[in-house]
């Protein structure tokens, strides 16, 4: 395992929130999702630029 790997979380107590909280945890997952949405996208496009140049097939 590699030391920069996060540790999972454990699941949270979604029964302890509010609809107010609940709706803003919504929110910032789906901004995250986004984000990493995004960044797979950079990377695939990265990915395939090099094995364009380079002759990778994968």
């Amino acid at each position: 395992m590699f030391e920069d790997e996060e540790t999972p979380e454990k699941p949270l107590d979604l029964e302890r929130f509010s609809v107010e909280e609940l709706e803003e945890r919504i929110e910032a997952l789906k901004a995250e999702i986004l984000a990493c949405e995004a960044e797979l996208s950079k990377k695939r496009a990265h990915k395939s630029a090099a094995d364009s140049l380079f002759g990778g097939n994968s």
